[in-house]
């Protein structure tokens, strides 16, 4: 009898990834040691990365400083510059502001290695701030000023993005407050401030919108309210409600009666609050606005 041949079918090639799903079926607790071996080499891994990148962090407010496009010098930031080159010791025709989005080049404070803008240092790999604006090139360790950068101003606020709001027509940020009560007035914050010449645009104090539209420093005008200053510098309005104090002024007037001479006495006056002449009889104390019954007035005739 001859031999018999009998065909088995042929059974498919194991692709590698069902290979290594048998050999993992197989050999369970080595794959568990490979993967919690992974692990620890990932979070040690990442360890080393934030200690390099945390190095020097708050020893300095940044870890690196600014090559000043305009004069070539080196400052901590835009701000150093601003203050040091417009110092009343400076020449004024040598006196100018940084072009900000023009900086090119910064220094590391770690290594000192000068290099092309960017949040991690090429040479040592330390970060150069934990907030970093490529636009503004601004540097900043200290993230609790919730700092931001506004398209509409072109800037880098403080505050936190969700406290303010920006007003197009005014061109600048307001707090969410004022959202909706604000005067609008065009480039309200792009002059100084009339009290103590800082220019508001840029300023890292707190600015407050005036009943009027213009603008002032908080601790300026705080500091009118301590000299009983209570009239904008600019247009003469009241900054606040001054009922209370006219009726005072009723009182006082009530109680201080002309000479004969000056009783009838008319004279003519531009109220400071409502905008309104009229001509009203004269008194010592201050003239009465009779439409809007305001005392902050002056005298334009008679």
């Amino acid at each position: 009898m001859g031999d018999v041949y009998v065909n088995f079918p042929q059974q498919p090639q194991k692709s590698d990834r069902e290979k290594g799903e048998m050999s993992r079926n197989l050999h369970p607790h080595s794959i568990n040691e490979e993967s919690e071996s992974s692990t620890l080499e990932r979070v040690a891994a990442e360890s080393l990365i934030n200690e390099v990148l945390g190095r020097g962090l708050m020893e300095h407010g940044r870890r690196c400083c600014i090559r000043a496009p305009c004069c070539n010098e080196i400052f901590g930031c835009h701000h150093c510059h601003n203050e040091a080159k417009n110092s009343i010791n400076v020449d004024q025709k040598q006196r100018h502001d940084i072009p900000r989005h023009q900086v090119r080049q910064v220094i590391c404070l770690l290594c000192g290695t000068e290099q092309e803008v960017g949040q991690v240092c090429m040479h040592c790999g330390v970060c150069m701030g934990k907030y970093f604006c490529e636009v503004c090139k601004l540097y900043d360790d200290d993230t609790s000023k919730q700092q931001y950068h506004c398209d509409g101003c072109g800037i880098c606020r403080i505050g936190g993005r969700e406290n303010f709001f920006h007003c197009y027509k005014c061109g600048c940020c307001y707090s969410i407050l004022l959202k909706n009560s604000h005067p609008c007035v065009e480039g309200a914050m792009h002059h100084d401030c009339p009290i103590c010449f800082e220019f508001l645009f840029e300023s890292r104090n707190d600015v407050t919108v005036l009943p009027c539209g213009h603008t002032i420093h908080q601790k300026c005008l705080e500091e009118m309210r301590d000299h009983y200053q209570y009239a904008c510098p600019l247009c003469s309005k009241s900054v606040c409600d001054m009922s209370k104090v006219w009726e005072k002024f009723d009182m006082e007037i009530a109680a201080t009666p002309m000479p004969e001479p000056y009783q009838n006495r008319m004279v003519q006056i531009l109220c400071n609050d409502c905008g309104k002449k009229s001509e009203v009889l004269y008194h010592v104390v201050a003239q009465k606005c009779p439409d809007c019954k305001s005392y902050n007035t002056r005298q334009t005739r008679g």
